[in-house]
């Protein structure tokens, strides 16, 4: 089989296209690859280090006003298609793979006038406007919310499957995780994370609740930086004075993420969906700040979309403290009977066979082609 994805400027669109083909390949070893990004993503950088072969088209996103921008986005949009049917020709793909990120339109519109099978995936409640645009062309849309099923319009093919990088977190070995952190097997973990890079707004609350971490015993706080911010944030909490700090741990990223969230108790994040998509793959209660900073605003309602299950607290950005925050972790923690609520509420909305759904759309419809 062979295989073409497509999706960037995020890795919540990069993640969850190399979920689908790692899991074709576990199914199916002699799959071949090809990634078609473009050269300003992310992906540019992400995929070739996971040994997938990579190829970029020029295209750039539609501005949601008027602008003379988006006349020049057209004339990129239109040669990105000859680029990419040329691309698809030479490698000619049994089926091409969308999840979105505007690099998406060119690859995944030259592939249907081809005629090639193709599958786009979206991750958040609120579809964006490259998934909106594809779907008139899609052979099969795959969403990872409930909530977004009737926000396609007429399409006639929209399945409800998951996220798929919810599969990659159910082997994950939790001893791992505790052994990596220096933290005894068993010990209540609560885990923040402001995203890959991480967050000003999170290390500002963390910073401000930090001295009276004593208020809540027995737990273990890890909190992850991102690059960027980790060397301000430790000086930051080394300077405080008052409460004890021997539980908490910061450090600047985690490469074993997977294994860190299946040893953790309660996750402070923010509501990126494939984040989302592991939490509740591995039935992880949760306090969740949407990012306001991404566009559409999609994180909110991918956050009250838990939120309203009973699996998450939700706290905007704006209302956002540190002594807000610890009075949340409080509440939860301290509480065995809502953390277990909590936990079940979460693995009731998580599809951890996501991929392995996909995959066997994805073999339907080449067969059916």
């Amino acid at each position: 089989m062979k295989v073409v994805l497509t999706g960037g400027g995020t890795g919540g669109h990069i993640y969850p296209a190399v979920a689908i083909g790692r899991q074709l390949q576990r199914e199916e070893p002699d799959t071949e690859l090809l990634y078609i990004g473009t050269g300003r993503g992310l992906e540019s950088r992400i995929v070739p280090e996971l040994g997938i072969p990579f190829e970029s088209v020029d295209i750039t996103g539609f501005r949601r006003k008027l602008s003379l921008e988006n006349i020049k986005t057209v004339i990129r949009f239109v040669k990105g298609v000859k680029r990419a049917k040329g691309l698809l020709r030479r490698f000619r793909p049994d089926v091409v793979i969308g999840t979105g990120g505007y690099v998406c339109g060119p690859v995944v519109y030259a592939a249907a006038k081809l005629g090639i099978p193709t599958v786009i995936h979206e991750q958040n409640v609120d579809p964006g406007l490259t998934n909106k645009f594809l779907s008139r062309y899609a052979d099969t849309v795959a969403v990872s919310f409930k909530e977004s099923i009737g926000r396609f319009g007429s399409h006639s093919k929209v399945i409800h499957t998951g996220n798929p990088c919810a599969t990659n977190v159910l082997h994950a070995d939790k001893a791992k995780g505790f052994a990596s952190l220096g933290i005894p097997a068993g010990s209540r973990i609560v885990l923040f994370v402001g995203g890959s890079r991480g967050a000003k707004a999170f290390n500002d609350a963390m910073v401000e609740m930090a001295p009276q971490l004593d208020d809540i015993p027995g737990v273990q706080f890890v909190f992850v930086t991102g690059e960027t911010y980790y060397e301000k944030t430790r000086e930051q909490v080394a300077s405080l004075k008052g409460g004890s700090l021997s539980r908490l741990h910061i450090v600047p990223y985690l490469n074993n993420m997977a294994e860190v969230l299946a040893a953790t108790s309660l996750v402070v994040s923010r509501s990126g969906a494939s984040s989302l998509a592991e939490i509740t793959a591995l039935g992880i209660p949760s306090i969740l700040i949407p990012s306001p900073n991404v566009t559409g605003n999609h994180q909110e309602p991918n956050a009250r979309s838990l939120a309203d299950a009973g699996a998450a607290v939700m706290i905007l950005e704006r209302d956002l403290t540190g002594q807000k925050l610890l009075k949340e972790i409080g509440a939860i923690v301290s509480k065995e009977d809502r953390l277990r609520a909590m936990g079940e509420a979460a693995r009731k909305l998580g599809m951890p066979q996501s991929a392995n759904v996909i995959a066997s759309e994805i073999k339907t419809l080449i067969k059916r082609k």
